[in-house]
């Protein structure tokens, strides 16, 4: 999934990845702080682009995001012994929201190994060292589909 930016460059699919776990980072944020979060304000402001230049994969993300959170977060810590999904980093957060939303809601036939590199990839480039590891196993044990092995 390859989406032209507004300077006539294709966007590549890790920089889409990066502004959708971004947007949803601010929802979450928002959404901790009990304020509604402006859709259009952010994804405008994280892609230079007027709403309706806005590929559908973004606007998807974060709708998908925001709507299903509360029966999202509950799927998370169902896996994650002693943890809440709360106390983990806002940005791994993001990163496991967004590779859930993008497989249960967005692009449902998606390869499940790849929405799982894709996050992985993320992991590695924005959390600490090894925190990849728990992005890979909690997301092989929540998200929907055939697990590996």
């Amino acid at each position: 999934m390859i989406f032209e930016k507004k300077d006539g460059t294709e966007r590549t699919r890790t920089e889409t990845q990066e502004i959708a776990m971004t947007a949803i980072y601010d929802a979450l944020t928002y959404a901790y702080m009990g304020v509604p979060l402006d859709v259009e304000g952010t994804l405008t402001g994280l892609t230079g682009e007027s709403y309706e230049e806005i590929d559908p994969f973004l606007k998807g993300t974060l709708l998908a995001a925001i709507r299903h959170l509360p029966e999202i977060v509950p799927l998370f810590e169902s896996k994650m012994r002693d943890w809440k999904f709360r106390r983990l980093d806002k940005v791994e957060q993001a990163i496991l929201v967004l590779a859930y939303v993008h497989l249960a809601y967005v692009e449902k036939d998606a390869p499940r190994a790849a929405i799982i590199d894709n996050a992985v990839t993320l992991a590695k480039k924005y959390l600490g060292a090894g925190d990849y590891r728990f992005v890979n196993a909690i997301l092989d044990n929540v998200l929907p589909g055939k697990r590996k092995g």
